[in-house]
């Protein structure tokens, strides 16, 4: 791809893998703070919090690039973004207050796996039989971590996984805003759409917030702003294709943050499941499709 055609910056995937680990790092941080802060209040609240700070945050910065900054074409993209994204992360919430950290966070990150489905469905791109056969290896490893131990599906186990589908959704139409659109119109119409749609969550799942609760939900703010700008960035330098393994990161510092605080250890059985999603994602997402149009944003 080049920039003629994209309009983004040409392609460094070092930097692109090193602000994807970073970013994906926050997102781990910000699965460890809302299983904390989900012990004094809602899934409804800590997404309240969680868009509301970020957007407080990114609103001075828009103002002072004036009101033009905001104009768009692409309003149907950020609208997209910010459902897709918003449910994800009630999923996500959900699922953490329900089953060990660790094991949501990679079902919701087996998202790689549905990426080139996504962009073959929106784009008609022929994706390589390595690809998907990469993605069958995936899912038999999230088939693994759904039943560890023979039991039904979990609702925390389902939840992840929609919010699978759902960050699918979201970092393809990140990938699509970032060809034109700059990093601080991505984030405001995202935090401001997030917002709006967390309000009337929040009031139908509301409790009160006890003032113990507020530094660990203004963490969870700062860390979810601070993956929001460096994922952004990323896209910048690297196809959401080309960075996805790297997103896999996110599971390792999980399992370490799990294990240190929680003491929650995964099973033999989750292990293999973990293998299996992380090998597959990284066949699905490496492989070389067989040369196509440069990739294009829906219309």
């Amino acid at each position: 791809m080049t920039g003629a055609v994209t309009g983004h910056r040409p392609e460094n995937l070092p930097v692109a893998a090193g602000l994807t680990t970073a970013a994906f790092f926050c997102v781990a941080l910000v699965g460890a703070l809302a299983k904390v802060s989900g012990q004094y209040t809602s899934t409804g609240v800590l997404l309240l919090f969680q868009n509301l700070i970020c957007f407080l945050f990114i609103v001075p910065v828009v103002l002072r690039n004036g009101p033009s900054s905001l104009r768009t074409s692409k309003i149907g993209l950020h609208v997209l973004r910010a459902v897709a994204g918003t449910a994800c992360w009630y999923a996500l919430f959900f699922a953490i207050a329900r089953i060990p950290l660790a094991n949501a966070t990679l079902l919701t990150y087996s998202a790689p796996l549905w990426m080139p489905l996504i962009a073959w469905l929106v784009t008609r791109q022929r994706v390589s039989t390595a690809t998907w056969a990469g993605a069958v290896l995936g899912f038999a490893g999230v088939v693994l971590v759904l039943q560890p131990q023979g039991h039904s599906f979990d609702v925390g186990e389902l939840s992840a996984f929609a919010g699978a589908i759902l960050l699918a959704v979201a970092m393809m139409s990140v990938r699509w805003l970032g060809a034109t659109e700059p990093i601080t119109r991505v984030l405001f119409y995202y935090f401001l759409l997030s917002t709006v749609l967390s309000v009337p969550i929040a009031v139908l799942d509301w409790e009160p917030i006890p003032s113990q609760a507020l530094g660990w939900l203004i963490g969870l703010g700062f860390a979810q702003l601070a993956s929001q700008i460096l994922i952004v960035l990323a896209y910048r330098y690297a196809s959401a294709e080309k960075v996805g393994p790297f997103i896999y990161s996110v599971i390792v510092f999980t399992a370490v943050l799990d294990w240190i605080v929680w003491g929650q250890v995964p099973s033999a059985t989750t292990y293999l499941g973990m293998v299996l999603v992380i090998g597959g994602g990284l066949v699905a997402v490496r492989a070389r499709r067989a040369p196509t149009a440069p990739e294009e944003a829906p219309r």
